[in-house]
This record gives C-alpha cells, sequence and structure tokens, in this order.
C-alpha cells in the first residue's frame, strides 16, 4: 500500500529542506485499531479508530525540527512540510538523493479487520468462564482484546524509502479474589506482532486459570519483611528489572546528553560475568519486533552485554550523531505525533548454565520473585523501584509460603553486578513502554535468575 509517490515525496523533503538543514524525513501512518473489554462477562466497552497523519523532521546537526499533521493529502504532507522549514530559518540548502524503495512486514494470515466484535467477545467470555471456574472465590473477572493494524512509510532526503505493516494483538485478563474484606488480583496479558492467527498458537483457557490461581495465592499471602536478602527472579516479566534498571540507561537518548550513570563505559565491566543481554527486534512475530525503525533503518540484534563487558548502546539518528557512533535500528515512536528517539525492542538477559531449582536450593533465607510489577527508575543514577506482583519466601532452600508487598529496590549498576546464577530458558513477556517519544510495544524477558544481594522492601515481620 503506498501512501504517497516517490516524485511526491522528493518535492515534499525538497520544500522541507529550502531553508536549510542537512536532512528532511517524513513519517506518514495509516493506524486502524480495536478493542472490546468485558467485566463479569458482560461487554463493557467497545471502540474502533484510525488515525492517519504525517510528521516533518529537519536535521541541522545534532539539532531538529519537528512538525506534523493530521491526514494524509498531499495539502497536510506540504503544508507539515512549509512549517518544518520555517522552522529552521536560513542555512545551506541539501539535495533529495535517489530512493531506494525498501517493503517489510507481511500481511497478517487473519486480518482484526476480519475479526469482528462477535469473534472478540467469544474469546472473551472463554476467557471469563474459565477463570470463574477455578474456584468460588474469584468475584470478578475482567478481559480485554486490543488490535492494530499500522501501515507506515518512512522517506529522507538520503534515500530512504520505506514502508512496513505492523499488525498487533494482546490480550488481558485480570482474575480478583476475594474473602472477606481481603481482595487481591492476579492477571496474564500476552501480546504479538500477529493477527487474530494469535489466538490459534494460545492457550486463553490456561493463561486466565493462571490469572485466577495468582490471585488466590496472593490472597492468602502474607506480608513481606524487609531487609536485604538473596532473591530469585523468574523469568518472562521479570526481565523488567533489566528493562528499567538498565536498559533506559543504555539508550543514547539518555547516554548522549550524559544522562545516564553508564556513559563512557563501552568496553568497560558493568555486570557479572554471567550477563549477556541483547536487544533485538527482528524476532519473527515477537510483540516488540519491527522491520524497520521508524527512521527507516533495519532492526537488528544488538549485543549490549557480553559477559559483563558493555558492548553497544541503542540508537537513533540524533544520538548516533552526538556520540559518533553507528545506528543500531533503535528509534521508535508512538505514532506520526512524536518525533523518534532511541527506544528498546525486545530486550532480554540470553540464557546461562544454571537450573532453575538449584537457585531456590541455593537460598538460606530469602525471596523467590515469581511475577513483577510496575516500577520506576532514574536513568542518571539507576536507582529503581520495583513491585513484587508474586512472591514466595525461601527458607533452607525450599519454598515456604506466599508473600505479597514485596518491593526491591537498588541501582542498576549494582544489581547486574550481582546476579551469580543465570537460568537455561529465556521466557519473554509483553509489556507498553512509556518515554519521551510515547508509548511502544516492548518485550522484556529473561531466565529465571539469582540476585545475591538486594534489598527487598515490605512490611511483615519473617515468617
Amino acid at each position: 500500500m503506498k501512501l504517497i509517490s516517490q516524485s511526491f515525496a522528493q518535492t515534499a523533503l525538497e520544500l522541507a529542506l529550502k531553508k536549510g538543514g542537512d536532512l528532511a524525513e517524513l513519517y506518514l501512518e495509516d493506524t486502524e485499531t480495536h478493542s472490546l473489554s468485558l467485566n463479569d462477562g458482560e461487554p463493557e466497552n467497545a471502540a474502533s479508530a484510525r488515525k492517519c497523519g504525517v510528521g516533518v523532521r529537519v536535521l541541522c546537526g545534532t539539532k531538529y525540527y519537528y512538525t506534523y499533521s493530521a491526514g494524509l493529502s498531499e495539502k497536510d504532507i506540504l503544508a507539515a512540510a512549509e512549517k518544518a522549514a520555517d522552522a529552521v530559518g536560513q542555512g545551506s540548502v541539501c539535495g533529495v538523493s535517489p530512493f531506494t524503495e525498501k517493503s517489510f512486514g507481511t500481511a497478517p494470515e487473519k486480518p482484526a479487520a476480519n475479526a469482528g466484535n462477535a469473534r472478540r467477545l467469544s474469546l472473551l467470555k472463554d476467557a471469563y468462564l474459565a477463570a470463574k471456574s477455578v474456584d468460588g472465590k474469584i468475584r470478578e473477572v475482567k478481559g480485554s482484546i486490543v488490535d492494530s493494524d499500522k501501515r507506515v512509510l518512512i522517506c529522507n532526503s538520503e534515500g530512504v524509502f520505506s514502508f512496513d505493516r505492523r499488525p498487533r494483538v494482546r490480550f488481558r485478563v485480570q482474575a480478583v479474589a476475594r474473602d472477606g474484606g481481603d481482595m487481591q488480583t492476579g492477571a496474564v496479558s500476552p501480546g504479538a506482532l500477529r493477527g487474530y492467527e494469535f489466538f490459534d498458537l494460545i492457550d486463553i483457557k490456561a493463561l486466565s486459570e493462571q490469572a485466577s490461581r495468582e490471585a488466590l495465592t496472593l490472597l492468602s499471602a502474607r506480608e513481606c519483611p524487609a531487609g536485604v536478602f538473596p532473591v530469585v527472579i523468574d523469568g518472562g516479566f521479570g526481565g523488567v528489572i533489566f528493562h528499567e534498571a538498565c536498559g533506559h540507561s543504555l539508550e543514547t537518548t539518555a547516554v548522549s546528553r550524559g544522562s545516564s550513570e553508564f556513559c563512557g563505559k563501552l568496553g568497560q565491566k558493568i555486570a557479572s560475568d554471567k550477563v549477556t543481554a541483547i536487544d533485538d527486534g527482528t524476532l519473527p512475530f515477537e510483540w516488540g519486533s519491527v522491520a524497520v525503525d521508524d527512521e527507516g533503518t533495519p532492526s537488528q540484534r544488538n549485543v549490549l552485554i557480553e559477559k559483563g563487558v558493555l558492548k553497544s548502546y541503542l540508537s537513533d539518528m540524533i544520538g548516533a550523531r552526538r556520540m559518533g557512533i553507528s545506528l543500531t535500528g533503535s528509534a521508535r515512536r508512538q505514532d506520526y505525533t512524536f518525533a523518534p528517539t532511541s527506544r528498546m525492542t525486545n530486550t532480554f538477559i540470553a540464557p546461562g548454565t544454571d537450573g532453575d531449582e538449584e537457585m531456590i536450593r541455593s537460598v538460606k533465607e530469602g525471596l523467590y520473585a515469581k511475577t513483577m510489577g510496575g516500577g520506576s527508575v532514574d536513568p542518571l543514577t539507576g536507582e529503581f523501584n520495583f513491585a513484587v506482583s508474586e512472591g514466595w519466601w525461601i527458607r533452607d532452600g525450599k519454598l515456604l509460603c506466599p508473600v505479597r508487598g514485596a518491593s526491591l529496590v537498588g541501582r542498576g549498576s549494582e544489581i547486574i553486578m550481582n546476579i551469580d546464577m543465570v537460568g537455561k530458558n529465556t521466557t519473554l513477556a509483553a509489556g507498553i513502554c512509556g518515554s519521551s517519544s510515547g508509548s511502544v510495544p516492548v518485550n522484556v524477558g529473561q531466565p529465571r535468575i539469582r540476585v545475591s544481594s538486594i534489598t527487598v522492601g515490605g512490611k511483615g515481620e519473617r515468617p
């Protein structure tokens, strides 16, 4: 699907450059979205939307000027290009190189546009019935399906002319367990870079039951004690620890401004020998994958840390110019209303050689973080605070009892140094990451790991 012709793109780019700048870029987007949510078996909200627009950026060295316009008519595009040119002012004028046209992405097997709300409703009712059937204490079940089909064209004055299609779908179910005045929740929310064939590949019943079991476990849990302990962190969403505590600090958005604890440390040891960390946007069908980034650079596999040594940062065009490094295919944006910045895609700790049960047995007293919740981090200092959704207290190498209300507190540079065991099986979990270029889909992941020492927050006494 061509959003504009090459000849018109050249005209728009020349207009954007008419008052100076060394590179002009057009980002055109046409996105269709659908969502449906269910609350206790009854439809709650249904919505469909279509977003079309263009963003125009003109670069002048390490500065840029950005404008955008809703709509994809030639008039809309030229108006945005004119505004970008006016923002530049005066300067030497660069030409537009001949385009090399490339198409990325593939059509989904079962497009979301063909699914219909009847299909969405049927899937969510299956989830509701499965979650409710686990136990009478499951009093409320909420579910939702959100899908999008994004078509983009990125072209610039250096000859990039790249199309990409990005179909995504995400399923979520949340179960609420009650016992008297106590209420606890459990949730699952897988997603993929696919159409509705995604639902042929997952087990909605098993996932919904998993959410209910988590809520029931927390209902019987005691408050977690506070202190400094060894902590075993499970795979999947446990990878949010690395994403937040270290990943953002490795983006040139932070590094190029001197706002990262890892500035100037390429080639230096920053983590345990056990740690190899990767950001890979090329993984087939994964939630965070992109065939081409939002500057038109093909996505790639980036080894960030190899056996504890910092190997690479994640760069966009501005960050690469500031630092004099290569592009890594990491420029991302929420939509055409945002200029791109360096962002993660699928970020994970690579598999190690340690056994999962061996990690539990190795802990005299400490915490097993089975599932992680939200958190926050300061990229400059690396200080973080993360909630543990479901935790278990370990004593004498065995899981003693479930605990709740736990949090993990520390610094990213310290936690990755203290990882002393890494399991054999990496798993990924879908999430949404917010930053200066908006909210984008990302995967986080890791094998089960053991951190030898970390501050655990909680309100309880030791069991």
